[in-house]
């Protein structure tokens, strides 16, 4: 089996040593997106649901980008800075996956770059044949 970086256009560089996805045959992981624009700024400072859109977009756009839809997600982890930002993302997060969610976890934690409220990372299964062997 062949390891591929995904490295969508219209993301900013990853600010460490990672790839924004890795697909390895019929599975993408995709590394944890925030509220960035392509330069790399934050959008929605302070607003739950801005940010939980720009990163909703970011990750849906990761997965084109490795040839999969947020119809392909089966599991995500959701990282919040506050416990009360979490009706908000929810809010959001259910208009990307109106029927039959993946699985998730949602956790509270500090975020690497100031200002974020949430980080989302996800797995996504391609069907059988359409990954890269």
């Amino acid at each position: 089996m062949v390891k591929q970086s995904i490295v969508p256009e219209g993301l900013a560089a990853p600010i460490a040593p990672y790839s924004w996805a890795t697909k390895i045959s019929n599975l993408i992981f995709v590394a944890g997106q925030a509220a960035l624009d392509p330069g790399g700024n934050l959008v929605g400072e302070g607003d739950i649901r801005a940010q939980t859109e720009q990163t909703m977009e970011n990750i849906k756009l990761t997965l084109e980008a490795a040839g999969a839809t947020l119809a392909d997600v089966v599991k995500t982890t959701i990282y919040l800075t506050d416990i009360a930002n979490y009706a908000g993302m929810n809010e959001v997060y259910r208009r990307y996956f109106p029927v039959d969610p993946p699985a998730r976890a949602t956790l509270l934690t500090g975020l690497v770059v100031t200002g974020l409220l949430v980080e989302i990372e996800a797995i996504a299964v391609l069907e059988s044949g359409s990954g890269t062997s």
